[in-house]
C-alpha cells in the first residue's frame, strides 16, 4: 500500500490532496478508510510524506522539503543528512534551527541559494526527538541546577528544578531524562535518573562515554541465567553429524591479549601445486538459539564493544571466552570453509561443513611474525613441527594479497595506536599497533573466506544478509579531484564510472609524500560507509562482487545470522516458512546492526582520543618533534610520532600576520614569507589539554 501511495504522489499530475480526496481518488469502503489513515499516519512519522498546515498530503521533493537526521555542531550550526542517499547534506544556521537537537529526525525547508554552493535550509518540524536522556556534569544552585552535556554538540544545559534531583550532588556525572524539550529562549527541562560518579573518580570518565552512547553495563539476569545453562564441554552425540578436523595442526592466530577466540586456521600444499585452505570459525549458531533471551540481547547489542580500558561484549563471558572461544587443545565445535586455491589465488573448489577441531597451539601475532621475519631461533625451535605450514601460510598470503590488488581493491594505510593503561585506568604509553605479516595473513584468510560464503549463499537465491559498501557520489568524487589536484594529482576517467583501482593508485603514488596523511584521509572521506544489507551490492572497497561477514560470529551479531542461514541449508532446515521470515526481517537487521556499528566505533574513538588527552597533560610543557598533519585558516594540526595530534592556533603563531593560502593547503607569513605546509617537520611545546572537548594545544617552537 505504502509503494502505491507514493507512486501516486510523486506523479507530475499530483497536487497535495485531503484525507477525504485521496478516501475518494482511492474509492475506500468502511475498514478500508480506518486502515488507510493508519497508512498515511505511520508515513507521515516515518517522514515519507508530509502533511501541511491545510492537512494536504504530499511527498516531501515536491514541496521544496527534505527528511533525515540533524548533525549538531557544537558552535550552534547543524546539518541535515537526508534519509535519501542521493540527496546532499543541507547546511542550517543557528537561527534556524527551532529547538531541534542533535540527532533529531526532522523536516526541513530548503532555501534558494547557499553559501559557497552548500545547499541550506531551516527546520520546520521535528519528527522523532533522539535524545530523550542526556550524559552530562550536575551543577547546582540552591533551588535548581543545570546539566551540562558530555556531548557538546546537544548545545544547550538541561535545567533540573530541586525536586528532580534525586540525591545528585555538585560535580557528578549523571543521565537526566528530559521532560520538557527546548523552545525558543528556553531551555530543556529534565529529571535525574541515574548518578554515575563524581566528575574527578576514577572510570568515571569511560561510565560516562559508555553512558552517553546507551552502552549496556551489564547483562540482564535472564540472559546470564540462560548462560548458566550453557555447558562447558562439547556434547558427545554431535560429533557424528560433523566433520572431524582434529587430526589436523590447526592453529589460532589472535593478539596476545585477545580472549574471545573465534577463528582458527589450516594451511596444506597439494600434490597439484594448489594451496588447501580451512577457516574455521566457532559454531555460536551451535549454542545460541534464535529469539533465545541470549540471542534477544546479542541483537540488542549488535556487537561487541572494545573501549579503551574495557570490553563490552556481545555475548556472556561463558560463551565467549568459554565454550565458544577456540581454546587450545580443547574439543570445539566450528563452522568450517574448506577451500582449494590456486597460484593466482582463485578458489578452484569449497565446502562449507558443520566441523569439530582441536586446536594444537594458541598463536600470537608478535610470535608468527618473529619466526617468520625475526627468524627467532627459539621460537623456530619451540614450534618446529607448525613451522613449514606458517611458511606455506605466508606464501598464500601474498598470492591472495597479489589478486586483490591486482583487481583494484582499495588499502589504507593509517597508523593505528593503542594506549596502555595502569590499573587505575591511567594512561601510561601510546604504541603503535603494528600490522605485521601475521595480521596480513589472518586478514587475507579472512577476506576470502567472507568472500566464498557470500558467493556460496547468492547464488542459492536465498535471502542472507551482506556486508556491502557502495560507490562514492559523483560529488563526492569530483571535488575530490579538485583537491588532488592542488598537489598536481588527478583522477583517471569520469567520476561517475570510478574504479577502486584508480582510487588505489593515487593512495600508492601518495605513498611517502608529504601530503600522504591528508589525502589518505580526503578520500576516505569520500567514500561511504560500509554497512549491512539483505540486497548485494557488492563491496567497492574491496572490488569484490560478493562480501559478508561470516568471520566473528563472538562479537559481531550480522556473523551469528550468515551461521544460522548456514546450518539450515546444511541441516536441511530451510523451510519456506524461514525463508518468508528472512525476507522480512532481514533488512531490518541490516539497518539495526549497522546503527549499533557506527555508535561502538564512536565510542570507541572517543575514549581513545580521551586517554590519549590525559596522557597529554602529564607531558604539559614539553617539546616535541612533529609532523604537519594539516592546514587550516585558523591553524595548522601536528602529529607526533605517538599518534597524537594537536592544534596550533594561529593566534597563537604571533611572530608575524600568517595568511592561507586555500590552493596550496598553506599557511604563509605576511611580511616573512615564512611558510608551514603539509608533511612539514616542526617542534612544538605542549601548553594545554581540554578533557571535556578531548583536545590539545600545541605552539610552536
Amino acid at each position: 500500500m505504502k509503494e502505491k501511495i507514493l507512486q501516486f504522489m510523486r506523479e507530475e499530475a499530483y497536487k497535495p490532496l485531503t484525507l477525504e480526496e485521496l478516501v475518494s481518488s482511492y474509492n475506500l469502503q468502511g475498514k478500508e478508510i480506518s486502515d488507510f489513515q493508519r497508512v498515511l499516519e505511520e508515513m507521515e512519522e516515518e517522514g515519507e510524506i508530509i502533511k501541511t498546515r491545510s492537512n494536504r498530503y504530499g511527498v516531501p521533493e515536491r514541496m521544496n522539503l527534505v527528511v533525515g537526521m540533524l548533525q549538531a555542531h557544537s558552535k550552534g550550526f547543524g546539518f541535515l543528512l537526508p534519509l535519501d542517499p542521493e540527496l546532499e547534506d543541507v547546511y542550517i544556521s543557528s537561527q534556524d534551527m527551532n529547538s531541534a537537537m542533535h540527532n533529531d529526525k526532522i523536516i526541513v525547508r530548503l532555501h534558494k541559494g547557499g553559501v559557497m554552493g552548500k545547499q541550506e535550509g531551516e527546520v520546520i518540524r521535528i519528527l522523532k526527538r533522539a535524545n530523550t536522556t542526556v550524559v552530562g556534569t550536575f551543577e547546582k544552585s540552591q533551588n535548581f541546577a543545570f546539566v551540562v552535556p558530555e556531548d557538546k554538540r546537544i548545545g544547550q544545559d538541561i535545567f533540573v528544578p530541586k525536586s528532580e534531583f534525586n540525591g545528585a550532588q555538585q560535580n557528578e556525572v549523571v543521565v537526566v531524562e528530559i521532560t520538557r524539550w527546548p523552545e525558543p529562549r528556553r531551555n530543556p527541562e529534565g529529571r535525574i535518573i541515574q548518578r554515575i560518579g563524581n566528575r574527578n573518580a576514577p572510570g568515571t570518565d569511560i561510565l560516562a562515554i559508555m553512558a552517553k552512547h546507551k552502552l549496556p553495563m551489564e547483562f540482564p539476569p535472564e540472559v546470564m541465567s540462560a548462560a548458566q545453562n550453557v555447558p562447558e564441554i562439547i556434547d558427545q552425540r554431535d560429533i557424528s553429524h560433523r566433520t572431524d578436523f582434529r587430526h589436523l595442526p590447526i592453529v589460532t592466530i589472535d593478539g596476545a591479549d585477545a580472549k574471545d577466540l573465534d577463528d582458527a586456521v589450516y594451511v596444506n600444499k597439494l600434490d597439484n601445486g594448489n594451496y588447501e585452505l580451512s577457516v574455521h570459525i566457532a559454531d555460536v549458531s551451535y549454542y545460541v538459539e534464535a529469539n533465545s533471551p541470549i540471542d534477544k540481547e546479542a541483537y540488542t547489542r549488535g556487537t561487541s564493544v572494545y573501549l579503551a580500558d574495557r570490553v563490552i561484549p556481545m555475548l556472556p563471558e561463558r560463551l565467549s571466552n568459554g565454550i565458544c572461544s577456540l581454546n587450545p587443545k580443547v574439543d570445539r565445535f566450528t563452522m568450517s570453509l574448506v577451500m582449494e586455491i590456486d597460484n593466482n589465488g582463485r578458489v578452484v573448489d569449497y565446502e562449507v561443513t558443520q566441523g569439530i577441531i582441536k586446536t594444537v597451539e594458541r598463536m600470537t601475532y608478535t610470535d608468527v611474525k618473529k619466526i617468520l621475519v625475526d627468524e627467532d631461533q627459539e621460537l623456530i625451535e619451540r614450534y618446529k613441527p607448525l613451522v613449514p605450514m606458517f611458511k606455506q601460510m605466508h606464501e598464500l598470503m601474498e598470492i591472495l594479497n597479489s589478486r586483490r590488488v591486482k583487481r583494484g581493491a582499495i588499502d589504507f594505510d593509517f597508523q593505528e595506536a593503542k594506549v596502555e593503561l595502569d590499573s587505575d585506568g591511567k594512561p601510561i604509553a601510546i604504541v603503535p599497533r603494528p600490522r605485521t605479516i601475521a595480521e596480513k595473513i589472518i586478514e587475507e584468510f579472512m577476506l576470502v573466506a567472507n568472500e566464498t560464503v557470500a558467493e556460496h549463499v547468492s547464488r542459492m537465491e536465498l535471502p542472507f544478509i551482506y556486508r556491502i559498501h557502495e560507490k562514492p557520489s559523483t560529488d563526492k568524487i569530483t571535488s575530490l579531484n579538485e583537491f588532488i589536484h592542488n598537489f598536481g594529482f588527478q583522477l583517471k576517467g569520469s567520476a561517475e564510472k570510478l574504479h577502486p583501482k584508480l582510487l588505489q593508485e593515487l593512495l600508492d603514488k601518495v605513498k611517502g609524500e608529504k601530503e600522504e596523511k591528508i589525502i589518505n584521509t580526503v578520500v576516505l572521506r569520500s567514500m561511504k560507509q560500509a554497512k549491512y544489507t539483505a540486497e548485494n551490492m557488492g563491496h567497492f572497497g574491496l572490488a569484490a562482487h560478493y562480501y559478508t561477514h561470516f568471520t566473528s560470529p563472538i562479537r559481531r551479531y550480522p556473523d551469528l545470522i550468515v551461521h544460522r542461514v548456514l546450518r539450515w541449508i546444511l541441516t536441511g532446515q530451510m523451510s519456506e516458512k524461514r525463508i518468508k521470515n528472512l525476507t522480512k526481517n532481514l533488512p531490518l537487521a541490516g539497518v539495526h546492526t549497522s546503527q549499533l556499528e557506527r555508535r561502538a566505533e564512536e565510542a570507541e574513538r572517543e575514549t581513545l582520543d580521551l586517554k590519549k588527552v590525559q596522557y597529554m597533560e602529564r607531558h604539559l610543557g614539553e617539546e616535541f618533534e612533529g609532523i604537519i598533519s594539516s592546514v587550516t585558516n585558523f591553524g595548522i594540526f601536528v602529529e607526533l610520532e605517538n599518534t597524537v595530534e594537536g592544534l596550533v592556533h594561529i593566534s597563537n603563531m604571533t611572530d608575524d600576520y600568517y595568511h592561507y593560502n586555500e590552493k596550496a593547503y598553506s599557511l604563509v607569513g605576511e611580511k616573512s614569507r615564512r611558510t608551514f605546509r603539509l608533511g612539514e617537520k616542526v617542534n612544538i611545546k605542549v601548553t594545554k589539554v581540554n578533557k571535556e572537548e578531548k583536545n590539545i594545544d600545541f605552539i610552536l617552537i
